[in-house]
């Protein structure tokens, strides 16, 4: 049976000045669900996220967490919500244990009950054995994870985090991931991150793809790959603008560009490509044959690459 929706997005718009950051966003994520917000820089990503942690008010449209209107409602909402902001804001010259014991503070928690409480996240999050460290001595990892324990500490329903395998390495990323589906299970978190990254994507049970504010297309990974229903063919040549008009004459195939290749998708990519090299003879470096990826779906939904137009931009301040 599906799970009650803890995040309801309903026409969602947000402006900056005459500037349209998300234009009518709709989307809902299921209790108890890893979803992600995957897009390139500027493609509204961040300012959903600031509407849903109360930090901005929409424009028009709604968002809801348990059923509270966040703009109407943001003091009931914040008690249900953790966030974890992509920028650092723990402090460096407190401990593990003293961090987390400002935040209690924050939610009216005190004493015995905020002192156990203290040691149920540090456990959770594989740092009992830090609490008496300062901070300015952990890791990038092990500050991420006392992120995570602040976020988690008065015990929300909901947990908000923005990119976060932010400047950490491949090692410690996956470490993160193992952490948060370990938090999802044991605590009964729903969390709702937003990423650029595409193989961190793949990590969640659903995603949204937002592109220049809008929303591209919704639902599990699977189901967005099985979308391109093709199989995903990357031509490398000397002279792709000429290659791609012979594809388009000979074989009525709409080609694009990716990367200084040229690409399409065919039922068969992979017996097809022998068609292609007779065909033309030296003029074909080298071929790839892939299953469609994340990429291959954003560029079939936006005619763009994923990484095109991804420079930082006031749609994602």
């Amino acid at each position: 049976m599906k799970s009650a929706a803890t995040v309801e997005i309903q026409e969602l718009t947000r402006y900056y000045g005459d500037r349209k950051a998300l234009n009518g966003v709709s989307f809902d994520v299921q209790g108890g669900e890893i979803f992600g917000l995957l897009g390139p820089n500027g493609g509204g990503k961040t300012t959903l996220l600031r509407i849903l942690s109360t930090l901005l008010v929409p424009s028009s449209g709604r968002a809801m967490i348990f059923g509270l209107d966040v703009a109407r409602k943001p003091q009931e909402v914040r008690r249900r919500i953790g966030i974890v902001f992509q920028a650092q804001n723990v402090d460096g010259k407190l401990t593990s244990a003293e961090n987390l014991r400002h935040q209690g503070h924050l939610y009216g928690l005190r004493g015995q009950k905020l002192k156990q409480r203290i040691q149920q996240v540090l456990t959770r999050v594989g740092l009992a054995d830090r609490s008496n460290d300062l901070v300015e001595t952990l890791s990038g990892g092990l500050r991420r994870r006392l992120e995570l324990a602040k976020g988690l500490l008065h015990q929300p329903g909901l947990l908000l985090l923005d990119e976060p395998s932010t400047g950490l390495d491949p090692g410690v990323r996956r470490g993160l991931w193992e952490y948060l589906t370990l938090l999802r299970s044991q605590e009964g978190v729903t969390i709702l991150l937003t990423t650029h990254l595409l193989e961190e994507a793949e990590r969640c049970d659903r995603l949204a793809i937002l592109h220049q504010g809008e929303l591209v297309i919704s639902g599990t990974v699977d189901s967005l790959k099985n979308e391109v229903g093709a199989e995903v063919v990357l031509l490398e040549t000397r002279e792709p603008e000429a290659l791609r008009e012979q594809l388009r004459e000979k074989f009525a195939l709409e080609a694009t560009f990716l990367g200084g290749k040229v690409r399409f998708e065919h039922p068969r990519g992979h017996e097809f490509v022998s068609r292609l090299v007779e065909a033309f003879p030296g003029e074909i470096q080298s071929v790839m044959v892939s299953k469609p990826t994340l990429e291959d779906v954003f560029i079939r939904r936006t005619g763009h690459q994923f990484w095109e137009n991804s420079a930082p931009s006031v749609r994602d301040r």
